[in-house]
């Protein structure tokens, strides 16, 4: 029989490597899958392009992977046979062992009542996030992880917010005042809601890899400039000086936290480098022992007070890493823009002034590690119609380039019919379902497999013409104003990168703060969606794209922030520092992943009416 495999190669094409092994292996498997010699040899040559191999000669390291295509093989030919056949794996014996699947009872979550405006729910999900080996993680304990198609809780409602306002009389005590029903009732979900994109950014189809040292030096220094401009015309600085010359007097500088060398910043290793107009772009060390709280991180703007006795240390007082930041309702449009955003919100609906929106969102993957059935967007969706939103807010990524089968290159299709027949079929017929009323909106992630590996990153190109009002794609990072309220979303997982980065001290008094919503503080204070510089390893930040594109112009009513870490919803203030400074507050939520591991995940489903004081929010586990 080795002889037929080897006639069978040869016949094709194909040459043998190491040819004693590889025909020992492939015996081996032509055994175990009750396979011919001329079926072996055409799963290969499947593999073979599947890998886009170079050379025609069977590679013995690819041995291994071509094992994994003939399991895969082997799974979808039963899977077709009986579709209602389980394949079981190591997780079902833990979940068998601990006697669990017993009870598959659907869990619908409430609301709780107005009173509990901050409540936990206190199930097995809270527990703190761990990782094992194979690089899963959940929010439940190791010895109850089970498939996502066995698992006992389904839509459970892990984090909630509730602050809307008791709309009942007082005598209808028993009744409770915030129900889902009365949510979805005040808020009218059937009504079609307004969507207008903002900003600039890549156009579909761009050219990227050109980035400069022209183009990364312009678009820093213009950052330092944009915020010494914008500092001075605040009223509360002086003009900036030059940060590096030796002086007994105090001086206010603005430029950008450098490290000295790689690795993390300390106490040590904290530079200040100003502009070119006033340093000429020079690095001077900063000595921070004399404040008593700060935060800081590479490529952050601040700005500086001190003096620099030496000409080679500037010993700060005070930093300031903030600026006055104007709210969503400021910002200023081109005319002709500004008579088009009235007229698509008349038209859309005018009945909308109080700023109302009911949303979904969710962040990919949207499949399960084991397969590629996309189980949880099926969930996701089903819940969306169960309970309609006005907009379901989709970030990717939705092929992921990190799934297994993709990464070992085991999928028979290509990456655009995957994307194409999986994620928008399944969501054209959500809103051919919901009707016309029913919009979706669609982010891309540098993950996507089927997309441009750049950041920032260009919409997908969606083909349906017919559904373009209903099913619309923005671009990576994006902000958009959905009935009136502000949203900027980027799936690009700042949050965790800032978390690595960054190097705090907490005031003397022992008061410890809230460290997600510093984070995303960060964010809104640099007035940028990537402040992070140098960018992380994975990140192809090009700054030829339109750099413009990961500015932010206002603070958002809503920051969409999806992030490896910790699904959270808070609720940031900004400014109100100084005396008659008015006090801004925005939403940022990280709707966790909707996938992890072989398990669900979790999503966020929100209600706004009109500011954060008057919302509902809920993270819910599927």
């Amino acid at each position: 029989m080795e002889e037929e495999i080897k006639e069978e190669f040869i016949r094709s094409g194909f040459a043998l490597d190491d040819e004693e092994e590889i025909l020992k292996k492939c015996l081996t498997f032509c055994i175990n899958y009750n396979l011919k010699p001329s079926d072996l040899v055409s799963s290969w040559e499947v593999y073979y392009l599947n890998r886009q191999l170079d050379e025609s000669t069977v590679q013995n390291d690819e041995m291994d992977g071509f094992l994994l295509h003939l399991q895969n093989e082997q799974k979808e030919a039963i899977i077709k046979e009986e579709p209602n056949l389980h394949i079981y794996s190591i997780k079902d014996v833990d979940m068998i062992l601990n006697d669990e699947g017993e009870d598959l009872k659907e869990v619908i979550p409430s609301t709780p009542p107005a009173d509990n405006s901050l409540g936990f729910n206190s199930d097995s999900f809270d527990s703190t996030i761990k990782t094992n080996g194979n690089g899963y993680s959940s929010g439940k304990p190791l010895n109850h992880v089970t498939p996502f198609g066995q698992r006992t809780d389904k839509f459970v409602v892990k984090f909630n917010i509730n602050n809307l306002p008791d709309t009942k009389d007082a005598e209808n005590d028993n009744i409770h005042e915030n129900t889902e029903d009365e949510i979805i009732k005040r808020l009218q979900p059937n009504k079609k809601c307004s969507l207008v994109v903002h900003g600039s950014g890549p156009e579909t189809g761009c050219l990227f890899m050109y980035d400069r040292i022209e183009d990364r030096f312009n678009a820093l220094e213009n950052r330092i400039k944009e915020h010494a401009a914008t500092l001075l015309a605040s009223g509360l600085y002086e003009e900036p000086t030059d940060p590096t010359a030796a002086s007994q007097r105090n001086l206010f500088a603005v430029g950008m936290i450098c490290c000295d060398g790689e690795g993390r910043l300390n106490d040590k290793s904290i530079l200040l480098q100003s502009s070119v107009e006033h340093s000429g772009g020079q690095r001077v060390r900063l000595d921070t022992h004399n404040l008593s709280q700060f935060s800081v991180f590479p490529g952050q703007i601040v700005g500086v007070e001190g003096h620099n006795p030496s000409g080679h240390c500037l010993i700060a007082s005070k930093l300031v890493d903030s600026v006055p930041l104007s709210p969503s309702s400021a910002v200023d449009l081109h005319p002709a823009k500004k008579q088009a955003l009235d007229q698509e919100i008349l038209l859309t609906d005018s009945s909308y002034t109080n700023r109302e929106i009911s949303v979904l969102i969710a962040s990919g993957p949207f499949t399960t590690i084991d397969n590629l059935i996309f189980e949880p967007l099926i969930e996701l969706l089903a819940h969306a119609r169960r309970k309609p939103p006005q907009l379901l807010i989709l970030l990717g990524p939705f092929i992921d380039s990190e799934h297994p089968e993709i990464k070992k290159g085991t999928v028979k299709r290509s990456f655009d019919d995957i994307f194409r027949v999986e994620i928008l079929g399944r969501l054209q017929d959500y809103v051919e379902y919901m009707g016309s009323d029913a919009r979706v909106l669609l982010v891309p992630s540098i993950r996507d497999a089927n997309h441009d590996y750049v950041f920032p990153q260009p919409a997908f190109e969606i083909q349906p013409s017919n559904l373009e009002h209903q099913i619309t794609s923005l671009r990576n990072p994006g902000i958009f104003e959905a009935n009136q309220v502000s949203v900027g979303c980027c799936s690009v997982d700042i949050i965790k990168q800032l978390s690595g980065e960054e190097m705090s001290r907490n005031p003397a008094d022992g008061a410890v703060s809230d460290r997600m919503s510093r984070l995303a503080t960060h964010i809104l204070n640099q007035r940028s969606f990537y402040p992070l510089y140098p960018p992380a390893e994975d990140i192809p930040l090009d700054f030829s794209l339109s750099p413009e594109a990961l500015h932010i112009p206002s603070v958002p009513d809503i920051l969409i922030l999806p992030s490896d870490m910790k699904y959270f919803i808070k609720v940031v203030s900004l400014g109100g520092r100084s005396e008659g400074e008015e006090q801004m507050k925005c939403i940022c939520i990280n709707p966790g992943r909707l996938a992890k591991g072989e398990g669900g995940g979790t999503f966020v489903e929100l209600n706004y009416c009109g500011s954060p004081d008057k919302m509902n929010a809920s993270v819910i586990g599927i």
